[in-house]
């Protein structure tokens, strides 16, 4: 259902907004988590190595699309919140082709040069072959999951959290039926688990576009959206490439980093590599909750933004900033008690030392969450806003952290000094991002005070 975020109580539409998307992100995460359980439960820790080896390189192809996605997805809500519904069609339309064409271009340069991509990465011989075809697999398919977010970052735009979450679910379902099929009947091995991912989400696009079709009328395309000929074309072209290119960049430099972690990561040997892909899942889970609060908050943002509803903004980032601080004890609380039992679901037993190892690093990580916490506040908010320089400039500082503290740290206290790159990261574009939030939202209510002095005075003329 199409919501109007621009009117009613901000804490209560966000916090609503955000429920359908922490459950979405749930099940996200369970999609994802699914293949790793059931590969390191049914083929052994080699094979869960051999998927985690590859699993930020996966991240950083799915940042991509992610980023352009939802920035394009930014100027749909503007014009959506003002109120301008053919700009609202003819921003679907642009970000259709635009984003199809970045993924098959992405797509085809990944396919080419994986097999060098991955000796950089030191992926160990005895993994190398599983960790190979599965990446490539799921690069074939990354159209599909271009459409899906595509399809769920215009819908969230319009106010609709609660649509992609229905196709997230059911997605996630038949995954994991998908990936037991492959994996334990066809004996598909690893690869089998990459099929599943791909089919799942393409299935899941086909019934969101029928879903889509029948049930959102502003969504109806017209040939004449599809148009492009015009020099105000590539203006609007220009516009969602302004947002949208800046924020794949940003989420790609983010992936970069873990890239470079993981690079570092497998020259410790399969028991670290096994251990840090079950902490990281498990952190993705303890931060879906400040993730999805961050994401309504782009999406009220841009909507208040379209009808420059500055002070509205103002205050629902300061009570998301406190909910998600909150957030951030809570979590970093689970983690320290309750870190090793959550690793067991994913390994069992077997391996006491690679449970060691990722609860030593679920309890550093989680020391540093405050800050994570603000830094999906600020990153969305300024998204929202449509400044993406920010943003951008805040991953490049958190890039060149994290890679210094992972190369420097793991070579002068071993794979324990690693642990520290993301945190010495996150505190780098916390403090960048809230700095550039602040100096753009008091500029805009500067503007915004102005304007309304001078049309008090034209009306008293």
């Amino acid at each position: 259902m199409i919501n109007d975020l621009t009117t009613g109580n901000p804490l209560k539409l966000i916090i609503l907004f955000s429920v359908p998307l922490l459950i979405g992100n749930i099940f996200q995460q369970f999609y994802n988590i699914a293949d790793i359980v059931i590969v390191g439960r049914t083929l052994g820790i080699d094979a869960l190595a051999s998927v985690g080896a590859v699993a930020p390189l996966f991240f950083l192809i799915m940042f991509v699309v992610v980023g352009l996605t939802n920035g394009f997805a930014v100027i749909t809500g503007q014009r959506f919140g003002a109120k301008d519904y053919d700009g609202v069609r003819r921003s679907v339309t642009m970000s259709t082709i635009l984003s199809s064409i970045f993924t098959l271009f992405f797509t085809v340069i990944c396919l080419a040069t994986m097999g060098y991509i991955l000796k950089w990465m030191n992926v160990p011989q005895e993994i190398y072959h599983n960790a190979y075809w599965y990446i490539q697999i799921v690069i074939f398919g990354l159209i599909t999951a271009n459409f899906y977010n595509l399809l769920a970052s215009i819908v969230r735009a319009l106010g609709d959290s609660k649509t992609p979450l229905y196709f997230l679910i059911f997605a996630s379902i038949l995954n994991v039926f998908l990936a037991l099929l492959f994996i334990i009947v066809f004996h598909w091995g690893v690869p089998g688990s990459a099929v599943a991912v791909v089919l799942s989400q393409a299935i899941s696009v086909v019934m969101c576009i029928l879903y889509i079709k029948k049930h959102f009328p502003i969504l109806h395309l017209r040939k004449a959206d599809w148009i492009f000929n015009s020099q105000e074309d590539w203006k609007f072209a220009w516009e969602h490439l302004n947002v949208g290119l800046p924020m794949a960049a940003q989420f790609s430099i983010l992936g970069i980093g873990i890239l470079i972690i993981q690079s570092v990561c497998n020259s410790f040997g399969a028991d670290v590599i096994a251990a840090m892909t079950a902490a990281l899942r498990i952190e993705q889970i303890a931060t879906l909750p400040m993730i999805s609060f961050g994401v309504a908050l782009a999406a009220f943002v841009a909507q208040n933004f379209g009808a420059n509803n500055f002070r509205r903004i103002r205050i629902s980032v300061k009570k998301a900033s406190v909910i998600n601080l909150h957030l951030s004890i809570v979590m970093a609380f689970v983690m320290h008690f309750w870190g090793s039992d959550l690793v067991r679901v994913f390994i069992g037993n077997q391996n006491p030392d690679v449970i060691k190892i990722a609860h030593d690093y679920l309890f550093i990580s989680s020391l540093f969450y405050f800050f994570l916490s603000q830094i999906f506040i600020y990153r969305n908010a300024l998204q929202g806003l449509g400044r993406a320089t920010i943003p951008l400039i805040a991953s490049v500082g958190e890039l060149l952290m994290r890679s210094f503290a992972a190369v420097y740290l793991a070579v002068k206290f071993g794979y324990v000094g690693m642990f520290y790159a993301g945190p010495i990261a996150w505190v780098t574009a916390a403090l960048v991002l809230a700095g550039g939030y602040y100096t753009n939202i008091h500029r805009f209510l500067k503007e915004a005070q102005v304007e309304s002095r001078t049309n008090r005075k034209v009306l008293g003329n």
